[in-house]
């Protein structure tokens, strides 16, 4: 079929719709008793493809992430058009592999997310958002992004690998360039196809790319030279490591998915109880039993990464549709978490929603997000350092949300308190 205007996921204008209207047409993509193939756009210097199939519903999405036999991350996932070896050398980390590629490399870097490591990281945690509330205090209300949703993620994953704090900034600032490469305020660029915008606009996620790399091969050289004990001393030492390439993909993976995430979910939550005072205050009401149900409602009703993509490796039949070796599938996470078969009232935000089989973290299987547990824990610290320091704060205006297919990021929030 011929997809309209407003359902075309392959047009950039789409994704700069307001968000009610982009889930609104993922609801009529829903109800049509198929997935449909979407059209690719060809993207210069870098090529494309026929198009992909779109699966939008929570049935497709969760057994497609199960099967990773069919529906493969390889050659890559965090792209819809095949990526290019000059950009796969940064960009190309654990979540473009399938096992047994995948499964050593994720066996290596788990050893940052054990239970132990994050008890310990308890205290600092706690710390580092007091610090932040602190200087968000003195400065007085402004950008909420800026000032608090941003710093935390960014501050743990840098302290975390071992980045001073003096290049916090700078990794926040080459975070954006790569995830926000379509968006015109990170990248100065205007967002079109043509050769020349889109040649300064890879020049520009290169350069990131290429400094996030550097700055993780010196501090391995370091560790190799003088172990430290911390995280990336554990992934450059020992019987199993990480060689420098696999070193520096992985700190873009961190920084990228670790960071920006939660940092979207922060911000989002404080939209959301803005305009849901009532569900605020039933958190308030118990806040140690109900945030971790409230992150999960967070994390399912704004979903910070959009999409994902698979290969299917060979003739397939899933749900009544029928794949072809080498097609195309993204995983629309966003329109699987508003799935109607699965969800009660899937629009309505609701923290004590139970059960709550969301896909924000991304679907069953191999590739369900090592860092969830963290991204809760970073977001029940702040919100409870929020809400008990500031008690009045809140949104103020809509947010100025992020153009971009892949992640559902708010770049400024005006709040006061």
């Amino acid at each position: 079929m011929t997809l309209s205007a407003d359902l075309d996921l392959s047009q950039l204008p789409f994704w700069g719709l307001p968000q009610a209207e982009r889930m609104e047409a993922f609801r009529k993509l829903r109800a049509l008793d198929h997935p449909v193939f979407v059209r690719e756009q060809a993207v210069p210097f870098v090529g494309g493809g026929d198009g992909y199939h779109a699966l939008v519903r929570h049935a497709d999405v969760t057994e497609a992430s199960r099967n990773a036999a069919v529906f493969s991350s390889e050659p890559c996932s965090n792209s819809i058009p095949d990526m290019p070896r000059w950009l796969s050398v940064y960009f190309g980390s654990m979540i473009n592999m399938d096992d047994p590629r995948h499964a050593r490399l994720r066996r290596i870097v788990s050893r940052a997310f054990t239970p132990r490591i994050l008890s310990k990281m308890e205290e600092d945690l706690a710390a580092a958002a007091a610090q932040i509330v602190d200087e968000a205090i003195e400065a007085g209300p402004g950008d909420f992004v800026a000032q608090v949703a941003a710093r935390l993620p960014v501050r743990v994953i840098c302290d975390m690998m071992g980045i001073p704090p003096k290049f916090h900034d700078l990794v926040l600032r080459r975070t954006n360039v790569i995830l926000g490469n379509a968006d015109p305020e990170y990248t100065g660029i205007n967002p079109d196809f043509s050769r020349v915008n889109v040649a300064r606009s890879l020049a520009k996620l290169l350069r990131a790319g290429f400094s996030l790399n550097r700055m993780a091969a010196r501090l391995g050289d370091e560790r190799r030279r003088r172990p430290t004990g911390d995280l990336v001393s554990l992934l450059v030492n020992g019987e199993e490591r990480l060689t420098p390439q696999e070193l520096g993909s992985f700190f873009i993976l961190l920084v990228v998915a670790g960071s920006e995430t939660t940092r979207n979910a922060i911000a989002y939550g404080l939209k959301l109880f803005t305009d849901h005072p009532e569900q605020r205050a039933s958190l308030l009401e118990d806040f140690d039993d109900r945030i971790v149900r409230a992150c999960d409602e967070i994390v399912r009703y704004t979903t910070p990464v959009i999409q994902f993509r698979r290969t299917v490796t060979r003739d397939h039949e899933m749900n009544g549709t029928a794949y072809k070796k080498g097609d195309k599938v993204l995983l629309f996470y966003n329109s699987a978490n508003r799935d109607e078969s699965v969800f009660t009232d899937p629009d309505v935000f609701d923290i004590s929603r139970d059960p709550n089989p969301h896909v924000g973290f991304g679907g069953p299987g191999p590739h369900y997000c090592l860092g969830a547990h963290l991204a809760r824990r970073e977001m029940t610290v702040m919100f409870r350092e929020l809400f008990t320091r500031l008690p009045d704060i809140k949104a103020v205006g809509e947010p100025d949300f992020l153009l971009s297919n892949f992640i559902n990021g708010v770049k400024h929030l005006r709040y006061s308190f």
